[in-house]
């Protein structure tokens, strides 16, 4: 008998090829490319934070004429790279309902004699509040004043820097993508049907709920880092989650896996650096400061804040941007699925599918 020869072994070109498809390529790419951007993403808006237009108010001193707070205000808007926005406030109750509406930052309070005071909240930002102090201690050491702070507005002493609020809204936004992106994973990025699609999204709305209130008891009860809201945050993470999720299934039934590539680069990359945690927007770069707060992070630490330490200052426009969010993911899960990509190109429903 003629002994078998055995067949020779493909080269490493060969079973490299073989091993590594072109889509797992892409693949690979795209996740380089998002590792970039997260990089560029964050460096970029924290390796130089500077302020921008903070905007506060000036009030003149009791009982003096009001044009010594204006003549004030005109030098504050004219300081070399425009850090501050000034403007002028009747009196001091005034300007103390300004920054509890969060329009603007600060106050400062001018003095009768060689002496000013300046009203900031630390729950809006300590950085912020940092920021003004230093600009306009500078102000009052070159006029030869002195200048007093005075926090109106401080954070909770369990929530270090105001921060807790940015914390859990990054810990509901995680988990939001997440379950969207397993609920893809397990049962097809496209549900099969509008019927599968409603329950996915129940599914996600089951979550929401829970993962609402899981947040709120870590943050009020157990931690006690923001204390006496419980309520209004449960509804809040709870929105929040959907919003995110359903975004996410709206970005896999339109584009398959990449979709969640997507979710990541506009919750993560782009969304908690602009988010306003670490440094509010205005010492952000102005692309950070223009896109916070119409992503979710920006929107649901803006919410907290509101909920939590500035009852008198609206949160309609965050929920109005969180449902933003939730809408247009229901309606694009719910019309999408169990489109093919071609069909869903054409906007033509499968044949089956038609009046049913």
């Amino acid at each position: 008998m003629s002994a078998q020869t055995t067949p020779p072994r493909p080269g490493f070109v060969a079973e490299l090829r073989d091993a590594v498809t072109v889509r797992a390529a892409l693949l690979v790419l795209g996740v380089l490319l998002l590792q970039l951007g997260f990089i560029a993403s964050y460096l970029g808006a924290f390796h130089d934070p500077a302020p921008r237009r903070i905007p506060v108010a000036v009030v003149a001193p009791s009982g003096a004429h009001a044009g010594a707070a204006t003549q004030i205000v005109a030098e504050l808007n004219q300081l070399d790279g425009r850090p501050l926005a000034a403007r002028l406030a009747a009196d001091e109750p005034a300007a103390r309902r300004l920054i509890e509406r969060r329009t603007v930052y600060g106050a400062l309070v001018l003095g009768p004699a060689r002496s000013d005071h300046l009203l900031v909240a630390g729950a809006a930002g300590a950085s912020a509040a940092q920021a003004l102090t230093a600009i306009l201690g500078q102000v009052d050491q070159v006029r030869r004043r002195t200048l007093t702070v005075e926090d109106v507005r401080p954070a909770a002493a369990g929530d270090a820097r105001g921060l807790s609020g940015f914390y859990l809204v990054v810990g509901w936004v995680v988990g939001g993508y997440l379950v969207a992106a397993i609920l893809g994973i397990g049962g097809g990025a496209r549900p099969a049907n509008r019927h599968r699609a409603v329950l996915r999204l129940a599914v996600l709305a089951a979550y929401a709920v829970a993962s609402g209130i899981g947040g709120a008891l870590i943050a009020e009860t157990l931690l006690a880092a923001l204390s006496g809201h419980f309520l209004s945050l449960w509804a809040l993470g709870a929105l929040l989650v959907f919003a995110v999720g359903a975004f996410t299934m709206a970005a896999q039934v339109l584009l398959g896996t990449i979709g969640i590539g997507v979710a990541i680069l506009l919750f993560v990359v782009l969304g908690n650096p602009s988010a306003g945690g670490a440094y509010p927007s205005v010492l952000l770069p102005p692309f950070w400061a223009a896109i916070g707060r119409w992503l979710p992070p920006g929107a649901g630490t803006d919410a907290v804040r509101n909920i939590v330490y500035f009852p008198k200052s609206s949160v309609a426009q965050p929920l109005l941007v969180l449902a933003g969010y939730a809408v247009v993911g229901l309606l694009v899960t719910v019309g999408v699925a169990g489109r093919t990509p071609a069909e869903s190109r054409t906007g033509t429903a499968p044949a089956g599918a038609r009046g049913g």
